[in-house]
């Protein structure tokens, strides 16, 4: 079972502008205790979508020991509103935050490691390439993006890592060709949309390499379609309901009056998982805790992250004559 998280009154510093869509925001705890963390931890953070309150994970960008949190929130259009809700703050403006929480982590010691972002799944992985390179190990990064303008803290890693640094600029990473390379023991890490994720896990299988030699994170919001409107069923509640394009499926369940669990809110844990009874028309898994034998028999759904296309009907495990 997770512990309960830790919050704390914290206030907005500074704000930057990273690239054209992603913008980097200095946090410091009211009362001043910035706590050490391992690289590629996150915190959750308080956020207001209408009138309800929410949560956001945030990546936390960088070495520790500085004398604020910083994190790095990309402009997601359409979205569930978290992005727009903090694209709205403005330095002095406060907000509830966890302390540091590590969930994605390497451990030191290794004989090599290689480092691979997309997009904005490089805000973990900032810290680690700092800290690899600070203890001089061996260590690699492939970072690939849309367009130039996408690129975020390049300078920072190329400081950090000079040549080591690969970018793939409006280009995929040939995953099979990479793993080829890599010396015995090697650790990788990887952050990255779920498309990205699927491959490079795919060629880490093919290429039999230890699944304890490969870890990742998702930011859980990356799916084949794009977020649309979609009706739900629960027959054991009698409840039929739209969710909106900006919203989450378990964030709609709650609001029906559904007490759906779940823990890490980005498809990693599984613990939201819900039984689907019928899809007219078709699911969109969002997740990586499924397999992909699990996704393709569409019997099972995270409702924290995947979505679907046209009616799902779901068995929330609820049964009013077990009361």
């Amino acid at each position: 079972m997770a512990q309960a998280a830790k919050w704390t009154e914290t206030r907005v510093r500074a704000i930057r502008d990273v690239t054209h869509d992603v913008r980097e925001f200095e946090i410091v705890p009211e009362n001043g205790a910035v706590l050490s963390y391992a690289p590629g931890a996150h915190i959750d953070v308080g956020v207001m979508i209408g009138d309800a309150p929410q949560t956001r994970s945030y990546s936390l960008v960088g070495m520790p020991g500085g004398d604020c949190y910083k994190i790095a929130v990309k402009r997601v259009a359409p979205s569930r509103g978290g992005s727009a809700y903090m694209w709205r703050l403005a330095p002095g403006d406060r907000l509830r935050a966890t302390e540091p929480k590590s969930a994605f982590a390497v451990e030191f010691g290794r004989a090599s490691y290689l480092l691979i972002a997309g997009g904005i799944g490089i805000t973990p992985l900032v810290g680690m390439a700092q800290m690899l390179a600070k203890r001089g190990a061996d260590v690699r990064m492939l970072y690939a993006v849309r367009g130039e303008r996408d690129l975020a803290f390049a300078e920072t890693l190329r400081d950090a890592l000079g040549d080591r640094l690969e970018l793939h600029i409006g280009r995929q990473i040939d995953f099979a060709a990479e793993f080829t390379k890599l010396k015995p023991g090697t650790l990788a890490a990887l952050c990255g949309p779920i498309p990205m994720l699927e491959a490079a896990r795919g060629a880490w299988e093919a290429a039999k390499l230890s699944a304890a030699d490969l870890r990742w994170e998702t930011f859980g919001s990356s799916g084949r379609m794009a977020a649309a409107p979609f009706k739900v069923r629960v027959p054991s509640h009698d409840l039929e309901f739209d969710v909106p394009a900006d919203a989450s499926l378990l964030d709609a369940l709650r609001s029906a009056g559904i007490d759906a669990i779940s823990d890490c809110r980005k498809g990693e844990c599984g613990l939201c998982a819900m039984d689907v009874v019928a899809c007219d028309g078709e699911i969109d898994h969002r997740d990586v805790f499924l397999s992909p034998e699990e996704k393709a028999h569409g019997r099972k759904l995270c409702v924290c992250v995947s979505r679907a296309r046209g009616v799902l009907t779901l068995d929330s495990g609820w049964r009013p004559d077990a009361i």
